[in-house]
């Protein structure tokens, strides 16, 4: 250390941190209902949720997931079976949706190839092209 250290321009930290100074031998009400709020309410509360959430997690079923069994076609139903029409109809219904989210797809792709490629689209935009029509 240099011999012309400045004491006064760099004092000394504390040594010891200073003790609070209580102005009452009583405890702290604000303190005492947070921590009855705490173990009463919050703490089996959350714990529950816990609990809960993960048991959830081990038999978490995703709607999107979801399978259905083929069903004969209309054409396959016996006369006078109406539930088998019911099915039939509705598995028609959903083919018929994932169709037009297989067309929406391609669709995309073909007008993100044209705005990319401009003028030249239909040179290099030839097998979405040819997806997109047949």
């Amino acid at each position: 250390m240099p011999a012309d250290y400045d004491k006064g321009a760099y004092p000394e930290p504390p040594r010891q941190t200073p003790v609070v100074d209580k102005q009452t031998a009583l405890p702290n009400p604000a303190l005492i209902l947070s921590k009855l709020f705490y173990y009463s309410v919050d703490l089996p509360v959350t714990t529950f949720r816990d609990a809960v959430d993960s048991i959830r997690a081990k038999n978490k079923i995703v709607y999107y997931h979801q399978k259905f069994r083929r069903v004969p076609d209309l054409t396959e139903c016996k006369e006078g079976d109406y539930p088998c029409y019911y099915e039939a109809e509705m598995q028609w219904r959903r083919d018929y949706k994932v169709d037009q989210e297989i067309v929406k797809v391609i669709q995309e792709r073909l007008r993100a190839c044209q705005q990319r490629e401009g003028h030249s689209y239909q040179q290099n935009c030839s097998k979405e092209i040819h997806r997109f029509m047949y």
